[in-house]
């Protein structure tokens, strides 16, 4: 341990506590304490060689050494007190009034001692303080004036010493008067490195946290002009923030939000703290050049306090600035979107189930009501006095109300299982246009009954398709008893099967009611009918079309929907003409058997004839046309 070292610990634990957290003070409290304990050592220390030399000493040198304890007092008083202004002012009065006392007894201005005023406020320098430095260098000039008048109206003792006795106490007094300036040189460079070593600190610790902030700390004009931004914009953003000062940062605002950004700076200027949400340009990062990436951006921002707007500006009070915090809320805003998205979505599903339980109501009451009233009818036939005719007519008719009875019932189970993901898919080879010949032909008679031309055109050349056969005919009678129940008499319905690289192409058509742009967005939707005015005049459960989408779907297909409002509409089915089924989950899965597809989506297989659009990259992706 050094002698210094020793010292150091000695000043510290004299420290005031309000001094020994804070660095900056702890070193100014050193620097004022050591040189006066140390002088006021050194001169007690050396009054016995004085004494020896000198012999026997005047009431003013003893009252000069006398003097001297002074500075212990003063250290004292800070160290009980911690008030370092204070004790600048008590020491400058004790400086000033030992060099009244010794140069009014040798010669007043004259003195070797009064050379010692300039030390005074040099002294006062230290404390940082310009009340001090003001009192002190008025006090030594107030000292100066005092022993001038003194010695011209003759107030003061003349000096007896010899001309080479004076010439020896100036040089003595020049001489101790620029040992102790240059100790207090070494002191205000000490305490200026020390300042300037926390400062330092200080600036890294902001500048360290400004770098690794995800939030973006700006300053701005009220205009909006940017005077600082912290890197952490270059992550935000993507481009330097040399580029983002000025307008910089307000050209990449977005246009719409342009007007609510200088807003909230304006009223922030005025005094009040807003926040604001906007979009930002992002400088794209891609290898894609015209596509513009904007992201959401909230800001808080609030005035800057009036000092530190002044200190920017060297003292001068400027306009007013404003500080302000911005932070990524893209993905908050996405999250709320979809969650918007979602609601609706529930809603929608909500109404259509509504929807769904009214239609049930009547499509499962009609045919109840038929099958109840004339099976009571059939059974009272004694009563009735029926005939075998009637008979067989009765029948009939409770047995088409069951079968239609039990294709809605049907309809519901199989659009359950395809929902839950259990509906089992049959691969095997069969014959397509077999299959559509046989579906049109029992849609026939329906359509004669409608007065609806029923035209289909399957080349005899169709190659044979692996895939789930109940589920073809499944597809063909949905769209096409669809396509004859919205056609008006004298219709047409289109049915046209082709064959092109590794898909079969089907495309039903018909010259019906049409559907409505906003109603192709949501066809294909479990239970969902399309249009207001036409709804309700065709006997359905909604769940046809879905069906449809679900088992193109399962078999990696893609349906496309084009329709007009009053012009009629074409559904397209594209399915592989070979139907490979997912691969089976691992066992830690729980995996169902390979013939097991569910509606998870699963890219269509691409075929080396015809190149893939990438429009149609989803299955059964439903594409709408005006």
């Amino acid at each position: 341990m050094t002698v210094l070292s020793i010292i150091r610990d000695c000043l510290d634990a004299l420290l005031h506590p309000s001094a020994r957290y804070d660095a900056l003070m702890r070193a100014r409290h050193r620097a004022f304490m050591a040189p006066r304990l140390l002088g006021s050592l050194a001169a007690f220390a050396a009054f016995p060689v004085y004494l020896a030399l000198r012999g026997a000493p005047s009431a003013v040198e003893v009252a000069a050494f006398a003097w001297l304890i002074a500075p212990i007092l003063l250290s004292w008083f800070l160290s009980r007190t911690g008030r370092y202004e204070g004790a600048h002012v008590l020491s400058s009065l004790a400086l000033a009034g030992l060099i009244m006392a010794v140069a009014g007894s040798t010669g007043g201005i004259d003195s070797f001692a009064a050379v010692w005023l300039v030390v005074v406020p040099l002294e006062a320098a230290l404390s940082a303080s310009r009340r001090v430095a003001a009192f002190a260098s008025v006090l030594a000039l107030s000292c100066a004036g005092l022993l001038i008048l003194g010695g011209q109206f003759g107030w003061l003792p003349s000096a007896d010493a010899s001309a080479a006795e004076r010439g020896v106490l100036m040089a003595c007094g020049v001489a101790s008067a620029t040992l102790y300036a240059a100790g207090l040189s070494f002191g205000a460079e000490s305490l200026t490195r020390t300042s300037v070593a926390l400062l330092s600190r200080e600036e890294e610790r902001y500048r360290l946290l400004a770098r690794n902030m995800s939030d973006v700390i700006s300053r701005h004009q009220r205009n909006g002009a940017v005077q600082f931004i912290s890197p952490a914009a270059e992550t935000m953003i993507g481009m330097p923030v040399a580029r983002l000062l000025g307008h910089g940062l307000f050209d990449r605002v977005h246009v719409a939000d342009r007007p609510a950004y200088l807003t909230a700076l304006s009223d922030a200027a005025r005094g009040e703290v807003r926040n604001v949400e906007f979009r930002l340009r992002r400088e794209a990062d891609g290898s894609e050049r015209g596509q513009v990436e904007f992201l959401w951006v909230e800001m808080r921002c609030r005035p800057l306090e009036p000092d530190l707007a002044q200190n920017s500006h060297g003292g001068v009070a400027g306009e007013a600035e404003v500080v302000a915090v911005m932070r990524d809320v893209t993905d908050h805003k996405l999250s709320a979107l979809a969650l918007d998205q979602a609601r609706s979505a529930a809603e929608a599903a909500d109404a259509a189930k509504t929807r769904f339980l009214a239609t049930m109501s009547h499509e499962l009451r009609t045919p109840l009501n038929a099958i109840i009233g004339f099976s009571e009818m059939i059974a009272q036939e004694q009563t009735l006095m029926l005939g075998a005719a009637q008979r067989r007519e009765y029948a009939q008719l409770i047995n088409d109300s069951g079968q239609h009875l039990l294709s809605v019932v049907n309809g519901i189970l199989d659009m359950s299982k395809m929902e839950s993901g259990n509906f089992e898919i049959a691969s095997e080879p069969f014959a397509p246009r077999a299959s559509l010949m046989h579906c049109c032909n029992l849609l026939a008679l329906k359509a004669r009954e409608n007065g609806i031309d029923l035209v289909t055109d399957a080349p005899q050349d169709l190659p044979v398709m692996t895939g789930d056969p109940r589920a073809f005919k499944q597809i063909v009678l949905n769209l096409v008893a669809n396509a004859i129940k919205f056609t008006e008499r004298g219709g047409q319905v289109s049915v046209i099967a082709a064959a092109s690289g590794s898909q079969l192409t089907l495309r039903i058509s018909d010259t019906g009611v049409g559907i409505a742009p906003e109603d192709l967005k949501r066809i294909g939707a479990p239970f969902f009918q399309a249009g207001k005015t036409y709804q309700r005049r065709h006997e359905g459960t909604g769940l046809g079309l879905s069906i449809v989408k679900s088992l193109v779907a399962l078999h990696l297909g893609e349906l496309t929907v084009q329709s007009k409002l009053g012009e009629g509409t074409a559904v397209t089915v594209k399915l592989p003409l070979v139907y490979t089924p997912p691969q089976a989950k691992p066992a830690d899965e729980k995996a169902s058997e390979s013939k097991i597809a569910t509606l998870t989506p699963v890219l269509r297989q691409e075929s080396r004839e015809e190149p893939r659009d990438k429009s149609q990259d989803q299955p059964a992706l439903v594409k709408k046309s005006a």
